[in-house]
Formats: C-alpha cells, sequence, structure tokens
C-alpha cells in the first residue's frame, strides 16, 4: 500500500469529488440511476482505486490482481466513475449508461474491463466473492485480495449470512467484506423497514473480524483498510463496517429514500452541482452539456462522442 502523503489524500479526495459529478452529469442523460448509493461509497471506492487495491488498469485481467466484487450492483454509477477516471476504460463511455448495447444498470461482467461481476439480485455478491477468495487460496494465490462492497439494506438477506457462515467456515482471511453502511433503502429508513443491528455483533458472531470506520473520511479509511488488508490475516475474514451517508454532498438528497432511485432534471442537475460545489469548496461546471431523454437532444450528447 502507497503511504498516505498529503499529495496523495488530496488526490483521493479529489477522485470522490469527480466520481460524484461524473455520476452526476451521466445519471442525468440516463434519466435513470442510482445517485444516493452512488454518492455514498464514493470515497471508499476513491481509496481503494486510489493505491488500496492492487490493479492495473494496463492488465485489467492480472492474474495477481486484487478482485472488487460490487454486490450492490445497483449502484454502478460510482464504479463505472471510479473505473473510467482510473483509466480503465475511456470517460466518455460512461454516457452509454442505460442505453442500447452500453453501459448496464447493474454491472455485467465482461461488459468493461473492472468489472468482476454480473449484479442484479441482491445478497449474492458475498457467496460470489466467497468463491472467488476460496479459488485464490486453491490456486495457491496468498498475495490477491477479494473485496466486496455491500449495501447496509441487502444485509436483510439470508444468502449474506450463508456466504459469512462459508467464508468463516474456510478461514478466508483474503476476504474484506465492506457495508455501505448509509442507514437507507429505497422506501425509507433501514431500521424501520428491517433493522440489521446490531450488525457488529452479528458478523462478529459468524467468526468475523470486524472492523468499523466513518467511510467518508480519507485517512480513517485508509488506515482501516491498511489493517485489513495486511494486519488481520489472521484465519479469519474482516469486514469493515463504514458509516457513511445516502446522497452525501448534496443536503436535498442526504439521507433521502427519494433520491434512492432517481435522475435530476437538467435544473436539479445543476443545483445538485452547486450544492457538490459548496460542500467540498470547488468551483467545477459540468464537462459536456447535458441533455436529458425528455430533451430529444439524447441520442446526438451521447453517441455523437462515441462513434
Amino acid at each position: 500500500m502507497t503511504r498516505l502523503t498529503s499529495e496523495l489524500h488530496q488526490a483521493i479526495d479529489a477522485k470522490a469529488f469527480a466520481i460524484r459529478q461524473l455520476c452526476l452529469e451521466f445519471i442525468t442523460c440516463a434519466g435513470w440511476g442510482h445517485i444516493g448509493g452512488s454518492f455514498s461509497e464514493a470515497e471508499l471506492l476513491a481509496s481503494l482505486y486510489g493505491g488500496i487495491m492492487n490493479v492495473d488498469p494496463q492488465n485489467p485481467s492480472d492474474p495477481r490482481r486484487d478482485m472488487f466484487v460490487l454486490s450492490k450492483a445497483h449502484a454502478s454509477p460510482a464504479l463505472y466513475a471510479v473505473l473510467a477516471l482510473s483509466g480503465f476504460f475511456p470517460r466518455e463511455r460512461v454516457f452509454s449508461y442505460c442505453r442500447p448495447d452500453g453501459l448496464d444498470g447493474h454491472t455485467q461482467r465482461g461488459q468493461c474491463p473492472g468489472i468482476e461481476y454480473s449484479g442484479g439480485s441482491l445478497g449474492t455478491g458475498l457467496s460470489y466473492a466467497t468463491g472467488l477468495a476460496l479459488a485464490l487460496r486453491l490456486g495457491d494465490n496468498f498475495a490477491s485480495r477479494v473485496y466486496c462492497l455491500l449495501g447496509d439494506g441487502e444485509c436483510n438477506e439470508g444468502q449474506i449470512w450463508e456466504a459469512a457462515m462459508s467464508a468463516a467456515h474456510y478461514g478466508l482471511d483474503n476476504l474484506i467484506a465492506i457495508v455501505d453502511y448509509n442507514k437507507v433503502m429505497a422506501k425509507g429508513k433501514l431500521s424501520d423497514l428491517m433493522s440489521v443491528e446490531p450488525l457488529s455483533d452479528k458478523f462478529a458472531s459468524f467468526g468475523w473480524t470486524v472492523l468499523e470506520c466513518d467511510g467518508h473520511d480519507v485517512a480513517e479509511i485508509q488506515m482501516i483498510f491498511h489493517r485489513a488488508k495486511y494486519l488481520e490475516m489472521k484465519g479469519r475474514p474482516t469486514v469493515v463496517i463504514a458509516h457513511t451517508v445516502k446522497g452525501r454532498g448534496v443536503p436535498e438528497a442526504e439521507f433521502n429514500y427519494h433520491w434512492h432511485t432517481h435522475a435530476p432534471s437538467i435544473e436539479q442537475a445543476g443545483q445538485f452541482l452547486a450544492a457538490l460545489n459548496k460542500t467540498y469548496g470547488k468551483q467545477e461546471k459540468f464537462s459536456r452539456p447535458l441533455a436529458s431523454p425528455k430533451d430529444g437532444g439524447l441520442e446526438a450528447v451521447i453517441f455523437g462522442d462515441l462513434a
């Protein structure tokens, strides 16, 4: 892992902001998407792809790579954004999101470099990640790690706990699960719909090492991820419970389930970018003219630059 210098800290912060801005742009153009969960995971992804994970955009299939599984696959916009910003594929490709022959709303393995897992049904990602981690162990690859980002809401799923039991049984200390604990689901607060508390005690009782952090504090994230990757290789899988804010950076969207599955209008997108600039002390502008499906100019705006 690269030491967290002030320059690296600033670079990760900048990437987290860029993830949010880019998501805002292409979700607006698509007229659909998951802004809330994409914004809550921005620092986590920026940190993972900012020096924590051993990945190479020029060699994304390297058998010695670390692997990332987005179990909450509906929050694909942030993953597409960080992959594009990290050089896995051209940035303009994200504007094909939810378009014919474009990037799917849920991740699909093989659709573009860096996607390891085909998602859709919640609760399946940890089982898949457990299989990857076991395969690495059976293949005598003790250097690579598997990271699996879970939504807190999908921790309601029984399959999560079947996978948790299996990972502990096989002693998969090369598996690191991360819970994006933003406390909000599609229809309301997690605590009202189906509380998962005490979450840390649940994972511990299944035989996992449990770590917790502020999921928006880059220094804290880096420290916890370093510990999970290098210091907790003790025959137990590790889970990082990252306390985050749904819709982080835009007051209207924060902890607001109405922004779980919605795309802003062009006017709202401008307001959201202004809010992000204010929250993070930026003066960024949209990287391109935006057009929503209702504007009738979407095909030209998107595919004119991709042709």
